[in-house]
């Protein structure tokens, strides 16, 4: 009886994670092998245990409005300046909430970057992924959109990229024309078809003036304030309680209260409005509740009964978002 000649087992190309981009689960690898991506390089990303950071814009100038960014806003910019200046060849550095075809960073014709903040990322640090693709985007050819990829468990966060003395202030916009820098018809194809459907499915988004990361939006049904807060939630919570039992913790008539969820470690309390009510009617109530929740936040006495039902109503309308 003839032997069974052994069976090798082909070997892989040698190259390290960290140069082979993120792509989708059945695409095939980009290293190279033959195989689906999730059978090949993407079987040690899925099992790769990274552990969340619960707060990746903590100490960062803004850190509410990253939030709002992330996870609120459609369409909005923000000049962003780097420890030490720009590098020679860029002139500048922008965030910006989304990019043509989902890209994590782009290159302009010019040397400027745009980075993209509402991406997937890949490991349980999103400030450390995109200061990742921050730096790539800063050394890439101009003209080119920067790929995904695995970062290293060591690598840099935005808080050792970015300037804290500078200020963050978000532009936001009614579409995403931004994308294009001279105008939409100069678009490519696939550009100009990205921003068309981005245009469609915008919320009208804007931010309040005289409250810091207050967001009013509208939608078909009603229109909604949500509005990101950098106190701990206990605090915030006892806080709004106090003002929920005492009737005061609505925007004026027609509006209430519904809720809060939580985002990137800070609390975002959300308010139903009038569907006729607009962002400037917004600002005065915005800023009369503001005083009325800092003078909640001053107080030390225990919650009375109704505080604490109230607390616990709140409590039970909560959602995490991330």
């Amino acid at each position: 009886m003839a032997k069974k000649r052994p069976q090798t087992k082909a070997k892989q190309p040698q190259i390290t994670s960290a140069e082979i981009p993120v792509v989708a689960a059945r695409e095939p690898c980009p290293c190279g092998s033959g195989r689906r991506y999730k059978a090949c390089h993407g079987r040690a990303a899925a099992h790769a245990v990274t552990q969340l950071v619960q707060r990746p814009f903590e100490g960062l100038a803004g850190e509410c409005d990253l939030v709002a960014l992330r996870e609120l806003v459609p369409a909005a910019t923000v000049p962003l300046a780097l420890k030490g200046g720009l590098p020679e060849g860029v002139p500048s550095v922008t965030l910006a909430t989304v990019l043509p075809m989902a890209w994590p960073a782009l290159r302009r014709d010019d040397g400027s970057v745009l980075l993209g903040l509402q991406n997937d990322t890949s490991s349980g640090d999103l400030s450390r992924d995109l200061a990742d693709t921050l730096q790539r985007a800063l050394k890439a050819e101009p003209g080119t959109p920067v790929a995904a990829q695995r970062v290293p468990a060591d690598g840099v966060r935005l808080q050792d990229l970015l300037d804290d003395s500078a200020d963050f202030e978000p532009t936001v916009h009614s579409g995403f024309e931004f994308w294009v820098p001279d105008s939409a018809e100069s678009a490519t194809p696939e550009v100009a078809a990205s921003l068309e459907r981005a245009n469609a499915a915008a919320i009208p988004t804007v931010k309040l003036s005289g409250v810091d990361s207050a967001y009013w939006c509208e939608t078909p049904e009603k229109n909604h304030l949500r509005w990101v807060m950098p106190q701990p939630e206990e605090q915030l919570l006892d806080a709004l309680a106090r003002l929920h039992a005492a009737g005061t913790s609505s925007l004026g008539e027609g509006t209430r209260l519904v809720g809060s969820f939580r985002a990137h470690g800070l609390m975002v309390p959300v308010w139903d409005l009038p569907s006729g009510m607009d962002a400037e009617e917004c600002e005065k109530p915005a800023a009369e509740l503001a005083e009325r929740l800092a003078a909640a936040l001053a107080a030390g006495t225990p919650l009375t009964p109704e505080e604490r039902r109230a607390r616990g109503g709140l409590t039970n309308r909560q959602v995490t978002l991330s």
